[in-house]
């Protein structure tokens, strides 16, 4: 392999020189600067990276602690927030909270233990102790989908209060009277926000939301269909099913399906959070979609701007409703909001 050293040889400057191209260092003559670069090339040769952290206290490595790797919105967001990091010369570190408290704190603590430069968290609770500690410590923060009120880190998240409102008012449309939500933990920002949400937009149409309509789920396939499984059970079942996520929407289906009963026939069924193979179920799911590849983007730059002594802000970006066939639609009705 090659070194430095080798570089510096090949090019005919000084190893000082090499370091300085390496780091960006204005001081370099662009002739000295090109055969230096030619010469890192012809040789193969990879700075080492630890070496480099410890000289300028980067390591240009983010880590991010999502709340669960299994659930398609997160992977969605895992992979664009990967790939605008290394647009802009970082890599990423994943940890899995896997929706637990617990976990999140220690992935974190790995993640500090290696020197990140940043860390973006969607935060699994309403806050631990050592999240609050590590923004207090000046570690560069930013949350993105979940954040935590009252921190001072910045916030990159989709509104989906909107998307709610044209939900409810395409349900009542279609003639539904009876909405029925399975709502995430009360613990998380949008487990708490999608439920008075939907909550609000019943009201504008004169529709309460009894507790009995209210679904105690963990965004979790196993709650969707425990929940499920209870509306069924009551004496008027609701029309439609709205579950405030994908995978609970995955798990109330499994419940609807095991009774014998049909979508949208026998009761309808939508969801927050819309994913690729929605569109393959029988019917296609109705859902609101998030905008994954902007989020990851923004939630990146955000960070990256901590991370470099800009001022970071937060940004809040509009959720759409995607309207398919398993509330009782018609073919022609299939439309996306924006």
């Amino acid at each position: 392999m090659a070194s430095i050293k080798d570089v510096a040889a090949e090019a005919g400057v000084s190893v000082a020189t090499v370091s300085r191209v390496l780091n960006s260092h204005p001081s370099v003559s662009p002739a000295a600067r090109a055969r230096v670069i030619a010469a890192i090339e012809s040789l193969g040769y990879r700075p080492n990276a630890v070496a480099r952290s410890l000289r300028t206290d980067q390591t240009r490595t983010l880590g991010l602690v999502i709340s669960d790797v299994l659930n398609p919105y997160f992977t969605a967001l895992a992979r664009s927030v990967e790939e605008a990091a290394r647009a802009l010369g970082y890599s990423v570190i994943i940890g899995n909270a896997d929706e637990r408290p617990e976990l999140q704190d220690h992935h974190v603590r790995t993640l500090l233990d290696r020197r990140i430069d940043g860390l973006l968290v969607s935060p699994a609770d309403g806050g631990t102790p050592l999240l609050l500690d590590t923004a207090r410590a000046g570690t560069p923060m930013v949350f993105v989908d979940r954040w935590i009120p009252g921190m001072d880190v910045p916030v990159v998240r989709a509104d989906g209060r909107e998307a709610i409102r044209d939900l409810v008012a395409h349900l009542h449309g279609v003639g539904h009277r009876r909405l029925a939500i399975i709502a995430g933990p009360a613990a998380t920002t949008t487990g708490s926000e999608r439920v008075e949400a939907f909550r609000e937009a019943l009201a504008a149409y004169g529709i309460p939301l009894p507790d009995s309509y209210i679904g105690q789920g963990d965004f979790q396939a196993d709650s969707g269909r425990r929940a499920t499984e209870r509306f069924l059970t009551l004496p008027e079942p609701p029309h439609v099913i709205f579950a405030a996520d994908n995978l609970m929407a995955l798990g109330a289906l499994d419940a609807i399906r095991a009774r014998g009963l049909r979508v949208p026939d026998d009761i309808a069924l939508a969801a927050f959070d819309d994913i690729p193979w929605f569109v393959h179920t029988d019917p296609p799911i109705t859902a609101i979609a998030q905008p994954t590849g902007d989020l990851g983007r923004a939630a990146v730059q955000a960070l990256v701007d901590r991370i470099e002594g800009r001022d970071p802000r937060s940004v809040t970006l509009p959720a759409r409703l995607v309207v398919r066939r398993s509330c009782g639609e018609s073919p022609t009705d299939q439309r996306s909001t924006t």
